[in-house]
Order: structure tokens, then sequence, then C-alpha cells
């Protein structure tokens, strides 16, 4: 069959039917071809999957080296396809530099196992230096025409794209706007056609759509109202996109909310300043209808899975303050190290990072101590051997528990589990010492002695900050403590102390 349509190509257009460059099929027979396996589908009830592959990044490739050079990388890549392929598959120059697949009788999962060899077989022989991406749809499980399938790739395409590059995906089954996910959309821009325009994008998708024309209506709304994404055009007058999407991500509130940003600019310096200002992705006007789509919708799984992670983390510290309610002496205590650390790390000038992982560690540190028993915890007296080594399991237990949330706890994982590590080795759970403990594991440390010295507990009353300032003093002299830290707190402490009285 494939034979005759081959032959019958040739005379109805008196052109070839391979492309001279890779050998393999055209476009114009690869579309003859698709059609007939779609009808062969339909006849005998098989699945078969369509493939697009595109070369990553062969534009900017094709600008550094000749001509030359760039068609001898897509027969290169010719090579390792047809090397991987079955009889039955139809491989076929799709465009520039992208090819397609059809497969035969191959569901998504056998598809992208098929494709993946070939991923992988040229990033390998490569060494890395060249990487392919793919889409992949099956028929008929996502399209009932030849037109909706290639686009159905194309997406997944594209999806593979945003996610890195070097991949294979595939549209989901399952839709991301489905009746028990709708999103909260906010379109900004001073163009009404704009508006209207993404407004009947978005409209299929039965998101909650939000419109807004100027800068300073869009921030009164998303403090209103909590947002999954924001589309927001760049040039408006009075406050332009970039001051919106700087405020946006200031925000504690809206900074992980994503924004794409509308922008009928296509220079570099434009994406950088909107890179700058937290931007997280692009799309130039007017939008292509599938990528506006993928992008959207690949930013809105970003989202949910950091709601996720956000819901994870509030659980860790509604623990952390279980932990606190079984102990009346030290109710308060976490905040207050928290709190405490983040200045401090602040005047020390760390990071934005690190200040925020100061934050949790010094919420989570002690999260550990959900497992010793409330009579060790508020017991008045000294502790016995079996007591002190309940206590002293908590710091390894509060990074067994925070473990699952490694990604998103960062630095402040380490801090969770070395905080009461010492300078010269004699710490616990693990005996590091020196520069193996990291500066935000003996800040906690620090802060969390100061905190413990000055308040009361079960055993006694808190310590003048006087006395409080001479032991750490005397700990960071004895190689225990850090005594740049010290200092550092002393000095802070003083400094706030001097404030409040004047």
């Amino acid at each position: 069959m494939k034979e005759q349509l081959i032959k019958n190509y040739e005379q109805e257009t008196h052109a070839p039917f391979v492309d001279s460059l890779t050998g393999l099929f055209n476009h114009g027979i690869f579309q003859i071809l698709l059609q007939e396996e779609i009808k062969r589908s339909r006849r005998y009830g098989d699945t078969f999957t369509l493939a697009l592959i595109n070369i990553d990044s062969f534009s900017l490739y094709n600008k550094r080296n000749n001509p030359a050079i760039g068609d001898h990388l897509l027969q290169k890549v010719t090579k390792f396809i047809k090397k991987n392929l079955r009889n039955p598959d139809v491989a076929a120059r799709y465009s520039g530099d992208e090819f397609a697949i059809i497969l035969p009788k191959s569901n998504l999962s056998g598809a992208h196992i098929a494709l993946d060899r070939i991923r992988v077989s040229v990033e390998k022989h490569t060494h890395g230096t060249l990487t392919l991406s793919a889409g992949l749809a099956s028929f008929p499980r996502e399209a009932s025409n030849r037109e909706t399938l290639i686009l159905k790739a194309q997406e997944a395409l594209l999806q593979a794209k945003i996610m890195g590059k070097n991949k294979v995906c595939f549209l989901k089954k399952e839709r991301i706007h489905g009746p028990e996910q709708k999103f909260k959309i906010l379109i900004v821009d001073d163009d009404s056609r704009n508006v209207k325009l993404m407004g009947a994008v978005l409209t299929p998708f039965n998101h909650e759509i939000f419109k807004v024309y100027n800068g300073e209506e869009a921030l009164s709304l998303m403090k209103r109202i909590d947002m999954d994404l924001v589309l927001l055009d760049i040039m408006m007058p009075h406050m332009d996109g970039y001051e919106v999407c700087r405020r946006l991500k200031k925000s504690e509130d809206t900074r992980l909310v994503p924004i794409i940003m509308l922008t009928a600019l296509d220079d570099t310096q434009s994406r950088i300043k909107g890179i700058e200002a937290g931007a997280d992705d692009f799309i130039t006007k007017p939008p292509n209808r599938v990528e506006l789509t993928a992008r959207i919708n690949s930013l809105l799984r970003v989202n949910q899975l950091n709601k996720k992670l956000i819901s994870i983390e509030n659980i860790l510290i509604s623990m952390a303050n279980a932990v606190e309610a079984k102990d009346a002496y030290t109710q308060g205590h976490t905040q207050r190290v928290a709190d405490m650390s983040v200045a401090l790390g602040k005047k020390m000038g760390l990071s934005a990072m690190e200040i925020d992982a100061l934050r949790l560690s010094g919420i989570l540190h002690d999260i550990g101590k959900i497992g010793v028993p409330r009579e060790i915890l508020n017991k008045p007296g000294r502790l016995n051997s079996d007591e002190w080594k309940s206590i002293k399991r908590h710091p390894a237990e509060g990074y067994r528990i925070c473990l699952p949330l490694k990604k998103t706890l960062g630095p402040a994982l380490e801090a969770i589990r070395h905080h009461h590590e010492k300078i010269d080795g004699s710490g616990y759970p693990d005996g590091i010492k020196g520069d193996d403990i990291s500066i935000l594991a003996r800040i906690i440390a620090i802060v969390d002695i100061f905190d413990a010295l000055n308040t009361d507990r079960p055993y006694r009353k808190g310590m003048s900050r006087e006395k409080t300032f001479k032991i750490l003093r005397e700990e960071a002299n004895k190689g225990k403590l850090d005594k740049k830290i010290v200092e550092h707190l002393i000095e802070m402490i003083d400094m706030m102390t001097h404030k409040i009285k004047r």
C-alpha cells in the first residue's frame, strides 16, 4: 500500500518523495501516509502514535556555524532515527530541523520508549553537545482527524521544550482544567482588544477570568482574590508591567503566583528586564493559541505543586507548634529563634535564600522533640542518661521528619540536623566540626542557646542578658561556638535594647 501511494504521489506531483538532504520522506508524502494510517486505524481499530522531533537550539547552532555543518548535523540525527525504527515505522523530514515519525500499532507508552531510545542515543554519542525534544500524540485516543493529531503532537513537543528540552512528552489525558480544577486567571492590559482576545483564547477551558486595564487595578485585585496565574502586558501607562511584576513578586502573599508577560517587544533587553522583575515566562503578541495554552497549563501545574508544598510546610509548622504545646516553658521559643535568626542573618549580610532558610529552620529546629515524652520535656530536675539520650535524638529525628521536603527546605534541612553541633566536634548527632557545620546551623545554635538561657525552664529561672552573653563568649572561647556570630548577636541585641530605651 505504501509503495502504491508513493507511486501515485510521483505521478501526480512530478516531484521526488524523499528529502534530498536526509533521504527521509518529505513533508508532502508524509501527509498522505499519515492520512492513510488514520484510515487503516479506523478500519481495523488499531492505535498508532505520531511523534514530532525537534533538534534543541538548532537555530543557534546554525548561527554559530556555517550551513554545511548544520546540514551534516541533520544527517547525523537522521542516522540515529533510522537505526532505532521498526520496519513498519515511517520517518519524514517534517520541516527544517523537525522530523516526524508514524509508529503503527504503537500506544503512547510504547512510542515513548522508542523515542526516548533515539533521544538517549543522540545525547550519548554526541557527549551531550546535541539533544532532541519530542512530542507524542496517539490516534484515536487524542484526535479524530489528521489536523488535530498533528496539533496535539506539536503541543506535546512544546511542552517538552518548556520543561527544559531534551525530553519526550505526551499530553496527559486528564485535563488540568476539569470542573474540580477551575483556576483563577487575571488578564492585565490597557488595550481592551487584547483583553478580549486573551479572554477568547481562555474561554473554552472554563477558567474563572478576571480582567483589569491598568497596573493599579491589578495590584488592588490581587490583594482581595487569590489568583492562580497572571497574564500581564508590559507597555501600560502610569505603571508598566515591569513595576506591577516587581511589586507582586516582592509581596509574601503573591510572590509564588506565576506571571506571563505579554509584549510586542521581541528584543533581548526587554526579556532581561522582565526576568529581573520576576516574570516566569514571556509571550510575544499576538500570541499563538497552542503556545499560550501550553505555557499557561505548564505554569498552572507548577503553581498547584507550590500550593501542595506550602500546605505540607504548614503541616510541619503545626507539628512544631504541637511540640511547644507539650512544654509550657518553651512556648514561643521556636518563633523567637526564627525571628532573631532572621534578624541576625540580615545583619551579617546573608542572601535572601539563606534568610528564608533561617526562618524555616528556626521554626522547625525542635520538631524532632515530638517523639520525646512530655514528662521528660517538663522534668524539673536533672535528666538521667536514658532521658538525655532521648533528648539528643531530636535533631536527627527532626531531619527525618522534614526530609520529604528536602527540595523545598534546602539548606534549612541541614540546619535542623546540625543545630546542636559544636565547632570543636563535641556536639551531636553527627559530631561534625569546623567548616563542616554550615553558617545557618551555627546561627541557629547560638540563637537557640541564647533564648534557652534567657527564658525560664522547668529546672531554673531565666538568666540575665549579661550572664547569657558571658556564657556565650565563654563557649566561643572554648572553641564550641562561632566567635564572630556570637559577637554579631550581642551587638545586635545591644542595639535593639538601646533603641527601646530611647
